[in-house]
């Protein structure tokens, strides 16, 4: 049977309506967890296989294979179709966000903050922030695209095609700038980090889908994926207490360098989303095109910078605070973005 692609990501339902507040609870709630038994979530920090967190691991499989059982990797020939707004997503991800990062990274922790930092932990810090930069977001790009009226096979083909270089991009982006910045990268950890988090659930969710529209077409794969879309937001909302658990004392001990690391990440996101979203314009692509440009050039795929600060430098590292601390910023700011595209898209369409 011929595979058909459903262009339409699913409307929200009333929980992902409020998605914001639980992500704000399970903030909260992990690090009151961590902060109440630190060991017992050390012990769970110290499952590791080759360095790799594995209860992370997993919850991030179960939270991104759903995601990725809705693209179509046969759906990269759309890409023509909209080659404008495509050149302008891959150009900032890969040419802009990674290296503005370091550069954002640079100025505000040696120069600006470095009075208010820990000295021996500002490289740390910097290379939390060029992990969390260096991945372009996967799993909660589809919720961004719905939010904010996105053309659907234009999302689909985008990410696959993300995906599809990430997995070739990642690891050398990130150790030449880690190593720009004075930090010896293990390119054996860093690249299962990728195969566990890309190429892993890349290749499960794909082999599912091919064997779902197989026996049953596309209302099968709608029928699975209704099913299996609750399971995906807990281990989101899971992931996100287990982080923050994890660093949960170290939150509570230091607000001022959260605040700090927070300040170069929020200019990150509103300069990458407004260079795409002005590219486009300038180009003549649509709008509904230009604002899922935006914003998936301004999210980041958070859980892979996260278990790979992890993998590299240890739950207690800088780097490891400072990819949380794009965890704590990355919704709220993301859902910003989709209200800055909404409310301006009669300046985008008077061109």
């Amino acid at each position: 049977m011929a595979e058909t692609v459903s262009p339409a990501v699913p409307a929200l339902g009333r929980f992902e309506r409020y998605l914001s507040l639980w992500v704000a609870l399970c903030i909260v709630a992990g690090i009151a967890l961590g902060h109440a038994w630190p060991r017992f979530f050390q012990a769970v920090g110290r499952l590791e296989l080759a360095r790799v967190n594995m209860p992370v691991a997993i919850l991030v499989w179960i939270m991104i294979v759903p995601m990725l059982l809705k693209i179509d990797f046969g759906a990269l020939h759309r890409v023509g179709a909209h080659w404008r707004g495509i050149a302008v997503t891959v150009g900032v991800n890969w040419a802009v966000k990674p290296f503005s990062m370091a550069l954002l990274g640079w100025i505000f922790l040696h120069f600006l903050f470095a009075p208010w930092l820990p000295a021996d932990e500002i490289p740390s810090y910097i290379a939390g922030l060029v992990l969390l930069a260096a991945a372009p977001c996967t799993a909660m790009v589809f919720v961004w695209s719905d939010l904010s009226g996105g053309e659907p096979h234009f999302t689909l083909s985008q990410v696959a095609l993300n995906d599809a270089i990430m997995i070739v991009a990642f690891a050398p982006i990130v150790g030449l700038l880690l190593g720009l910045s004075a930090i010896v990268a293990p390119w054996d950890t860093l690249l299962l980090s990728v195969v566990l988090y890309i190429v892993v659930p890349v290749a499960v969710s794909q082999w599912l889908r091919r064997a779902v529209l197989g026996r049953g077409g596309q209302p099968a794969l709608d029928r699975l994926l209704a099913r299996i879309q609750p399971a995906s937001l807990a281990a989101l909302l899971a992931t996100l207490v287990l982080l923050f658990a994890f660093q949960g004392g170290r939150i509570l001990d230091r607000p001022l360098i959260i605040a700090l690391l927070a300040v170069p990440i929020l200019v990150q996101v509103y300069l990458t989303a407004g260079l795409a979203y002005w590219l486009n314009r300038r180009l003549g692509e649509a709008h509904n095109v230009a604002t899922p440009s935006a914003l998936i050039g301004a999210s980041n795929f958070f859980e892979l910078a996260v278990a790979t600060a992890i993998s590299l430098f240890g739950f207690d590292s800088g780097a490891a605070l400072a990819t949380v601390v794009g965890v704590l910023v990355e919704v709220p700011v993301m859902l910003s973005v989709v209200w800055l595209c909404a409310r301006t898209r009669g300046w985008y369409e008077r061109r």
